[in-house]
């Protein structure tokens, strides 16, 4: 005689241990895989503005090169691009690695706001006001948290 083939209820079901051990274990996964996502899309719009400030940068510093018009301008203004405003200064100076020449080191600094903090990239270039305007420029960029951060 063969004995019956049903299995008991006890083998089919999940005791009541197993539930809350997998409830525990979501309870940490989610909020970590939650916070790594939201790190990556703050690091991916971070990565966007701070592009889109360079170019605006390299544009200005460009513009003010090419129409000689690094000494005599207006030091400031803003650029909208997108849903968002970029205020840039320009900053010229001597250059003193070399005290022979009369070259310029002309700076552009673009801020941006992102999440409550500000952020600024900042191009350079020598700029020499004797020479005939060209083209071509050489540029140097840096990135920086601004200085005043709560």
């Amino acid at each position: 005689m063969s004995r019956p083939r049903h299995r008991s209820f006890r083998a089919r079901a999940f005791t009541l241990a197993e539930v809350l051990a997998a409830l525990l274990f979501m309870a940490i996964v989610i909020p970590v895989a939650m916070h790594g996502v939201s790190v990556s899309s703050r690091a991916g719009n971070l990565g966007q503005r701070k592009a889109a400030a360079a170019r605006i940068a390299e544009r200005v510093l460009e513009e003010q090169m090419i129409t000689n018009q690094v000494t005599g301008t207006t030091p400031y203004g803003t650029i909208t691009e997108g849903d968002f405003t970029y205020p840039w200064t320009l900053r010229t100076e001597p250059w003193v690695a070399d005290t022979t020449t009369s070259l310029l080191v002309v700076t552009v600094r673009v801020e941006f706001e992102l999440q409550g903090h500000t952020y600024d990239i900042a191009v350079s270039s020598l700029h020499d006001p004797a020479a005939p305007s060209s083209s071509g420029t050489t540029s140097s960029a840096t990135t920086s948290p601004a200085a005043a951060e709560p």
